[in-house]
């Protein structure tokens, strides 16, 4: 933890030139305000302001005053710029003029979730695993789709060429304090993978926004384009978020119980169960883009049904082997173009509804969805996602657990925004339009 004084001193001791103040917009895409030190005291008193209007999903111009309020835990010093430009940033809360809390801000989000959880006597603990592709650029320095290398699942150099960016990676996120528990080259061509230890929920959204930032500058440097999005090549795996859960009481771990079902105890089943109830329903915010929906198929690895299993990696809801401080449960359906202040802040709220409701799950589904017929499905009762965008959307529309959630601001600017995303891109012609029609009719 840093007081004001601690950053202060640090940044005069390490000759830090540039401050960034960072925040993330309602998409998920990360902003910030680049201020010399000669004004981060000013920061760290709260009165850095600035135009709240001209961010996507804030505010009407009418009312744009905003500031940045710095969370002093955040601070940190970029390990890959030394001397005389040597830069800093701090993560911040948005705060209106009148001193409260913008219901607009993802942060806020998740810390109302993280009370309730509180409330209930709970601490979230949430552990990501960040998948991504390193594409060549082009020699303009455009991205490209050519991949880096041939490789595929835990291959090594020379056949995986991205490894000495990883490993860059890997050692620059450890200087700033992140665990990284493991990386490694992911299925397709150029996908890799980076997975660190869980942490309070709050901390761990921080750490993806983070990751995302330091992945690409570590890739630019290796003249290398690293890409967030979740399905960038067709006929390969995507890029997913698999998220791990567990909530933490009395500095135990809850949803251990040796003697429960599989180990888990009554609130973990419970709150499986609200993970399974509510999916549909937070879908559009754990997968929040057109392209989402194109991962989210069978027979690339990642989640269709709504179902749940110990060994099986094919449902929505896998529990890993681990137990005792490690028990958890694995949500596959995320992927890394989300929102992970709001994404982890509907998944907190899903779980909680199942532990205050009660809600049991059905028993584990331990055979490969993808390979049963339709009858069998059928007979199982299994749910299906939303297939696309706008599926996911009218769910969301109709959730009154994800108002609450998300708070009438951002539950409803989120929903104008896909709306607006969805009608653009029904009104495009694509390439594969093109191919199919232009000679035939």
């Amino acid at each position: 933890m840093y007081s004001k004084e601690d950053i202060l001193r640090e940044a005069q001791e390490h000759q830090i030139r540039f401050i960034l103040l960072q925040f993330t917009d309602i998409m998920g895409v990360m902003k910030n305000i680049n201020i010399p030190t000669s004004q981060l005291e000013k920061a760290l008193n709260n009165e850095m302001g600035f135009d709240g209007s001209s961010i996507d999903g804030f505010v009407r111009v009418e009312e744009s005053d905003m500031y940045l309020h710095p969370d002093l835990s955040s601070w940190c010093i970029f390990p890959w710029e030394k001397g005389y430009d040597c830069s800093a940033r701090l993560i911040c809360d948005i705060y209106t003029p009148e001193g409260q809390p913008f219901s607009g801000d993802p942060r806020y989000v998740l810390k109302r979730a993280m009370d309730d959880a509180a409330r209930m006597g709970y601490k979230v603990n949430i552990g990501p695993e960040m998948e991504f592709f390193l594409f060549h650029t082009d020699k303009d320095g455009a991205p490209t789709l050519e991949t880096h290398d041939k490789a595929s699942y835990f291959d090594l150099a020379p056949v995986d060429l991205g490894d000495a960016a990883r490993r860059e990676m890997v050692l620059d996120l450890e200087d700033i304090g992140f665990e990284v528990e493991a990386s490694h080259h992911e299925c397709a061509p150029g996908q890799h993978e980076i997975d660190f230890r869980y942490a309070d929920a709050m901390i761990a959204a921080d750490r993806v926004q983070t990751l995302k930032f330091l992945v690409r500058q570590v890739a630019q440097r290796h003249g290398l384009h690293a890409t967030f999005m979740p399905k960038p090549i067709y006929g390969v795996a995507g890029s997913g978020m698999h998220v791990n859960l567990s909530l933490n009481r009395d500095g135990e771990n809850a949803f251990c119980d040796p003697e429960g079902p599989y180990g888990l105890s009554q609130e973990a089943r419970w709150y499986l169960g609200g993970l399974l109830k509510y999916c549909r329903e937070f879908s559009a915010i754990t997968n929040p883009t057109i392209n989402s929906y194109k991962r989210l198929l069978a027979g690339y690895e990642a989640p269709v049904y709504v179902a749940w299993a110990l060994k099986n990696r094919s449902p929505l809801v896998r529990v890993p082997a681990a137990r005792g401080k490690s028990t958890r449960l694995e949500l596959r359906s995320p992927d890394p173009s989300c929102n992970p202040y709001l994404a982890f802040a509907v998944m907190i709220q899903a779980g909680l509804r199942g532990i205050r409701d009660r809600v049991e799950p059905p028993e584990p589904l331990e055979i490969n969805i993808f390979d049963m017929d339709e009858e069998a499905r059928q007979n199982s009762h299994l749910e299906i996602l939303p297939q696309d965008l706008h599926a996911a959307v009218v769910c969301l529309s109709g959730s009154d657990l994800m108002r609450e959630a998300l708070g009438e601001h951002v539950f409803r600017r989120f929903q104008d925004a896909k709306a607006q995303e969805w009608a653009d891109y029904t009104s495009r012609i694509t390439d594969w339009e093109l191919e199919h029609y232009l000679s035939k009719f």
